[in-house]
């Protein structure tokens, strides 16, 4: 009987055990990537249930102001520009969700966590009142803050869109 025509030994550096565990890793990680996957989806369509729910809570406010007459008070409406905003909000994170999902590019991923970041700071903006704030210096110092935060995100934004077309990224 030639070598070749032998089963492999126990300390045959052939030995089947290092297939075995390499096949039990990869199966092990296929698991956890469906697992992970799914999780994923589930996150997706709570944020579109969430949504959904919020859109009906926002047309029943307005079909409540209009009918008590409130529809006219700025504050109203600031109020409905805010739940307006808030749902833009979930909508961005509901399409950064997705696009894990889908595995998109890492520079789609990014441009929708600087919109997502935007339309919350200009959300807080919208809503921003200085009776709000104990002092008049807790509100300058609110204020600057979120000036700072928006002229970050601008600078974030006008980076991704001059310098992210031709760099390359850690997923390509």
């Amino acid at each position: 009987m030639s070598s070749a025509d032998q089963p492999p030994t126990e300390h045959s550096s052939d030995s089947v055990e290092p297939g075995l565990s390499t096949s039990l890793a990869e199966r092990y990680s296929n698991v956890m990537g469906r697992f992970v996957h799914g999780v994923e989806l589930a996150a997706a369509t709570v944020f579109a249930g969430l949504f959904a729910i919020g859109v009906v809570d926002l047309i029943l406010q307005i079909f409540g102001a209009v009918q008590s007459g409130s529809i006219t008070d700025p504050l109203v409406v600031i109020g409905f520009i805010d739940t307006g905003l808030l749902l833009l909000i979930i909508v961005e994170v509901y399409q950064t969700v997705l696009a894990y999902v889908e595995e998109n590019d890492t520079r789609r991923i990014v441009q929708l966590v600087i919109y997502t970041g935007v339309i919350a700071m200009v959300r807080k903006v919208i809503i921003f009142r200085t009776s709000e704030y104990p002092t008049l210096e807790d509100a300058v110092f609110a204020a600057g803050s979120y000036a700072i935060i928006i002229f970050a995100l601008v600078g974030l934004l006008f980076a991704e869109r001059v310098y992210g077309n031709g760099s390359t990224l850690l997923s390509d």
